[in-house]
């Protein structure tokens, strides 16, 4: 519930908060980085790595995130293993950063917030919770270029 997405635990972020630091990241990679567009300067001043914690709404941020991750999408869709491989330019320069790693790091990033959200549920006695991915095997499996 949109109350239960407000709740803190400890030193843990609420879920509202990190779906909002997730639109952060897909805004800055994606949005910002990738094609100089700011739709969202609430989320790109509040949900910052290091930002302070606070208790956002999370029915505003689950519109946020679908807002910034919706615009991002031609452009993730348009990506090549060629672009994937050039570094990410800012402010006109290159950086170290390729546009594949930035993919990963975004990837590897929401399985870590999914697994504090998971505990976060937990810790509010949701049941019936998924324990494991899925069918990797089936249903996303490796497939060479």
């Amino acid at each position: 519930s949109n109350e239960e997405g407000m709740l803190r635990f400890k030193a843990m972020n609420c879920i509202a908060w990190n779906v909002g630091h997730l639109a952060w990241q897909e805004q800055r990679y994606f949005l910002l980085n990738a094609q100089d567009i700011l739709t969202h300067p609430d989320i790109n001043e509040q949900f910052a790595y290091g930002a302070p914690a606070s208790t956002p709404n999370l029915s505003a941020m689950q519109a946020a995130w679908e807002s910034i991750t919706a615009e991002a999408d031609a452009w993730l869709d348009a990506l090549t293993t060629e672009r994937l491989q050039q570094p990410v330019v800012r402010r006109g320069k290159p950086t170290h950063y390729l546009w594949g790693s930035l993919l990963l790091r975004t990837i590897y990033h929401y399985w870590y917030h999914n697994g504090e959200n998971q505990a976060i549920r937990q810790m509010l006695g949701h049941s019936g919770l998924r324990d494991f991915v899925g069918d990797l095997d089936g249903e996303a499996p490796y497939l060479a270029e």
